[in-house]
């Protein structure tokens, strides 16, 4: 389920990551406020933490960005 998991993560920071991705084109500098970014983040507690609380972390690091 990880591996399944950080396919996705990977999927959206090649395709629809304003930072990484194609749509990098409409936030130039990036859109991200935080290093690592919150996917990059994500994937890395998921694979520290397991996939329920490493994608808990994940979340509350996204809602913590306004």
């Amino acid at each position: 389920m990880v591996i399944i998991i950080i396919k996705i993560i990977n999927f959206y920071q090649t395709f629809l990551s304003f930072d990484k991705g194609v749509l990098a084109i409409f936030a130039p500098g990036g859109a991200c406020r935080y290093n690592p970014s919150c996917s990059e983040y994500t994937k890395q507690s998921i694979r520290e933490f397991g996939v329920f609380r490493g994608a808990w972390l994940g979340l509350k690091r996204m809602w913590s960005c306004r």
